[in-house]
């Protein structure tokens, strides 16, 4: 076995947390530092995770790493990106991948040029419950999918998080903050999409933070807030989409699929920690079923990004598939802008499952 690849990490905010608990179960990979703008914030998340603190140069520029996990802000995806490829090395992004399909695709060509690889967060859709109700679906448990419902209501983060501000800015709002667990989840379950049309507004022009960090600071809100939208798949089932920062309180499901023979209730793209739920009719009610998989957290991604660069395969949470998801979701703003269905216009494949009955990390 070869030793483990030595990674870094830029951004060490809020959501970095999750990457350094992930990879102290990760056999193939080890994180070696990490970086920020504010050398403060490195050097706490360095010393609670026995890692070095580095300034980005340093990282940038340090041999020894091969792959760097950029966690900035969605401003930063690209710009950050861009220089940790022209440093030599393969990048991993936080989502959305970019603001923009141009801003993106030079992401992308900047990789090819270099010989390098691009990931892309969320990974959750190769979390155990995904990847059941991915079985599921392949052994032909609902039949043809023939519709579902995707909702992620709530009324915002500014109520929690330390730094709020950004989830109203460009690259924010509950689409591009939220809807890639929901979109990459769909894809993994359904393949590509056809068209998507779409209705999108927002309840508010500023938001008032009640977390404790930022409680008082008035949050201009640049983006809109609620979208509502149907996505029709290259399979023909159709998909009705809700991502909202203005709904107080529901009770909708998260992800359900309907197919020719049964339901289920696939659960949170966020996270998917409860089994799936299936139901058909000669059952007469709906059963829990067991997870096929083995668990696993966030930084699966980068685990298969790294064994699929040992073993020279694709990775499944790849740059390509975020390219895809964004023009999805920058889909839902052009209907509703032209009132009209849009054409998704790229090709993209389910990606390829995950073994079953492995231990966790196992890809």
């Amino acid at each position: 076995m070869s030793d483990p690849m030595k990674i870094g990490i830029i951004g060490c905010g809020n959501i970095s947390r999750a990457y350094f608990e992930g990879a102290q179960k990760a056999s193939n990979l080890e994180i070696k530092a990490c970086a920020d703008i504010r050398m403060e914030a490195a050097a706490e998340k360095a010393e609670a995770h026995g890692v070095s603190a580095m300034t980005v140069e340093e990282l940038l520029a340090d041999p020894e790493i091969e792959l760097i996990v950029n966690l900035t802000l969605p401003q930063g995806h690209v710009p950050v990106g861009l220089k940790i490829l022209e440093a030599g090395k393969h990048v991993y992004c936080e989502k959305p991948l970019a603001l923009s399909l141009d801003e993106g695709q030079s992401l992308m060509d900047c990789a090819t040029s270099q010989g390098l690889r691009v990931g892309c967060a969320p990974d959750t859709f190769l979390f155990k419950g995904s990847q059941t109700a991915r079985k599921l679906l392949d052994d032909g448990w609902i039949g043809r999918p023939v519709s579902g419902t995707a909702f992620m209501n709530c009324h915002g983060h500014e109520g929690w998080h330390p730094n709020p501000g950004f989830y109203y800015e460009a690259g924010g709002g509950p689409l591009l903050d939220m809807g890639p667990y929901y979109i990459t989840a769909l894809l993994n379950l359904l393949g590509p999409v056809r068209s998507v049309m779409a209705r999108c507004g927002r309840a508010f022009e500023e938001r008032l933070a009640t977390s404790p960090e930022a409680k008082g600071k008035v949050l201009p809100v640049s983006v809109d807030t609620h979208c509502a939208g149907v996505l029709e798949f290259e399979s023909g089932a159709i998909v009705s989409m809700i991502t909202s920062f203005d709904v107080w309180k529901h009770n909708l499901p998260n992800l359900t699929l309907h197919g020719t023979e049964g339901s289920l209730d696939v659960g949170d793209p966020n996270h998917f920690r409860t089994p799936p739920r299936l139901f058909r009719p000669e059952d007469g009610e709906q059963r829990e079923i067991p997870f096929t998989h083995a668990d696993n957290q966030r930084m699966i991604g980068v685990v298969d990004m790294v064994d699929a660069i040992r073993l020279n395969r694709p990775h499944r949470a790849s740059g390509e598939l975020a390219l895809y998801v964004l023009e999805v979701m920058l889909a839902f703003d052009r209907s509703a802008k032209s009132g009209k269905s849009i054409p998704i216009i790229r090709r993209m494949e389910r990606p390829e499952p995950l073994r079953t009955g492995l231990r966790p990390w196992a890809v």
